[in-house]
């Protein structure tokens, strides 16, 4: 066999390998997620789902969630992402690996994002296989843009958040000259009626707004 003909060979091989890799998850996201859904780890004497996992599998229970959440995510709205035709007539570097696909699972609920942008996103990772660092960046840029607001709104916002601060502190104040008995009454009375003056502010800007 020629060196060309062997290093071609290697080269198909790789591209098939990775794309084993890549969706390798789904087996096991597959099979987690029926051990969830059907409670199957009870009859194996597991109390719980992440007891089952961590203890007999060795996967910490976040990862074993995202698993579980981004294949039924996959099989609602990404089906033909689990048929073989999928992987087969891809290219290997656009074929979206679990953490993209959990990026856009993130996505797709999101109440901040419209139907364009999850589009967009969605092409970015199913077309041009985009890395899931590089659309969260996207995500989270999009996310920060909608959630803009106007300089009036944000004074207001920072006014409510003072009060809290304040009011919270006044509890706790109170609370404390009265179970260790420091303080004069008087002082007492005084942040009682400092306390509701500002409660009854942050209740009436709270129904205004």
């Amino acid at each position: 066999m020629k060196m060309t003909e062997q290093t071609d060979e290697l080269r198909a091989h790789l591209s098939e390998h990775a794309k084993t890799f890549k969706l390798a998850w789904v087996q096991l996201g597959q099979g987690l997620y029926s051990v969830w859904r059907d409670k199957i780890y009870h009859t194996w004497e597991f109390e719980k789902f992440e007891d089952y996992v961590v203890r007999e599998l060795g996967l910490k229970k976040p990862l074993a969630l995202k698993l579980v959440k981004t294949y039924f995510f996959v099989e609602q709205e990404e089906p033909v992402y689990l048929k073989k035709e999928f992987s087969e007539t891809r290219n290997t570097a656009v074929i979206p690996g679990l953490e993209s696909l959990d990026v856009l699972r993130l996505a797709r609920n999101h109440r901040e994002l419209t139907r364009e942008d999850y589009t967009k996103l969605r092409k970015d990772i199913f077309e041009k296989g985009k890395e899931a660092s590089l659309v969260k960046k996207d995500l989270t840029a999009i996310i920060k843009e909608r959630k803009k607001v106007d300089p009036e709104q944000e004074r207001e916002n920072r006014h409510d958040q003072s009060i809290r601060r304040l009011v919270a502190a006044l509890k706790t104040f109170k609370k404390d000259m009265e179970t260790l008995k420091l303080g004069e009454p008087q002082l007492i009375e005084e942040a009682e009626d400092l306390l509701e003056r500002l409660e009854g502010q942050y209740s009436n800007d709270t129904k205004d707004n």
